[in-house]
């Protein structure tokens, strides 16, 4: 991490790191107050609105070179025992015009020359047109390194950028995504590059919640950290642990990096498909991004923040977001309880206290939880990943 000897010690005991420090995976379930999160459209279907009147369309995007593409459903001129034709509409694009929608959403998936489209079944309701992009083979992302010596002007440094691309993604070419910036990029896919040989298993993650349709599908970008890693992650200096580069590795991200990703992969536009997450210092960053840059990440996950970091500036930040131009849509924050520092439980509470009194409502755009014995470490954060993600990203049907 690019902390050596005693220094290295304390900073990871003070919960600056990314170390597990000896911690044992063990126990609990995470527990948040609240319901469940939000819907939020799915990166392989979008949704038209238009009024009552309008007719009920499905609209497949499929390069299907030639072969057979037909849907199956629950009704409405439907069947789960026969497929139905499509109407060409376009180069790789499909129509299915529902004759008797019914009052009740319809249930459906295409298929490929009889090869069932993988994940839950897609739903459309009446009067509505949808868009999907199905996939029918892939069942795994993978994990690339698109640029392996990134160098930033705004924050002299030359780093990895590690990318997760999505099994739709490889599999679809019409389909874009939203993307996820993620600090620690080392941590974050394999054990051979993680921190103690604990990754985080993003890869894994996001590869269950697509087939079983509890993630949407999302491009995760793993920003890899250098030598400066304390000073990049922090908003402020501190005597005795320096910091207070947080605004150029933003600036970093937005200016130099984004540019690249969104003018070499298939990204949607827009802040509600742009996230920023990470452990630790990185949590304290993801947060201070909210804040400072909430019209550029509108999607922020703060796992074990270090919230105690300069007498827990970071609560007068979040403070601010009403008087803010734009805050950010979804807020995750969690984290453990156990460990030498407990993980910082009792300042990470007040950082979630902060957020509701910024007008954040649990269960709807914020969600707080804090996992039972669990410590600061890339073991629990992985056992919590999955829930971040399918709440920030939403579910993936």
């Amino acid at each position: 991490m690019g902390l050596t000897g005693l220094l290295a010690t304390a900073l990871c005991v003070a919960a600056i790191g990314c170390s597990g420090v000896g911690d044992a995976a063990s126990s609990g379930s995470p527990t948040a107050p609240g319901g469940p999160p939000p819907p939020a459209p799915p990166a392989s279907t979008t949704v038209t609105e238009p009024p009552p009147t309008a007719p009920t369309l499905i609209h497949v995007h499929y390069p299907t070179k030639g072969r057979r593409l037909t849907l199956r459903g629950d009704g409405a001129g439907l069947s789960w025992d026969r497929g139905a034709a499509v109407t060409s509409i376009g180069t790789d694009s499909f129509e299915y015009r529902v004759v008797t929608p019914g009052d009740a959403p319809l249930a459906f998936k295409p298929l490929l020359d009889d090869v069932w489209s993988r994940g839950p079944n897609y739903t459309v309701r009446p009067h509505q047109t949808t868009d999907i992009y199905p996939r029918f083979v892939e069942a795994r992302g993978s994990v690339e390194v698109p640029y392996p010596a990134f160098t930033s002007k705004a924050l002299p440094s030359t780093r990895k950028i590690r990318v997760y691309l999505p099994p739709t993604y490889r599999e679809n070419p019409l389909v874009r995504m939203p993307v996820l910036y993620m600090h620690d990029g080392q941590n974050l896919f394999s054990p051979v590059t993680a921190f103690g040989g604990n990754e985080w298993r993003i890869d894994e993650a996001m590869d269950q919640g697509a087939e079983d349709g509890s993630i949407r599908e999302a491009i995760v970008v793993g920003i890899d950290n250098t030598p400066e890693r304390v000073a990049e992650l922090t908003p402020t200096m501190v005597p005795g642990y320096g910091g207070g580069k947080a605004d150029a590795y933003l600036e970093m991200i937005e200016k130099e990096l984004a540019p690249l990703v969104e003018r070499d992969l298939r990204v949607l536009p827009g802040r509600e498909n742009r996230g920023i997450a990470g452990s630790s210092l990185g949590g304290l960053l993801s947060s201070y991004a909210g804040v400072r840059r909430g019209s550029v990440f509108g999607l922020v996950g703060s796992f074990s923040p270090s919230t105690w970091w300069d007498g827990r500036v970071i609560l007068e930040e979040v403070a601010s977001l009403p008087g803010r131009p734009a805050k950010p849509i979804r807020v995750y924050v969690d984290s453990g309880d156990a460990g030498p520092s407990a993980d910082d439980v009792v300042n990470t509470k007040e950082l979630a206290a902060s957020y509701r009194s910024a007008g954040y409502k649990d269960g709807v755009d914020l969600l707080y939880l804090v996992q039972p014995g669990a410590r600061h470490s890339e073991v629990f954060w992985a056992e919590r990943a999955p829930r971040a993600l399918g709440f920030l990203l939403g579910p993936g049907r």
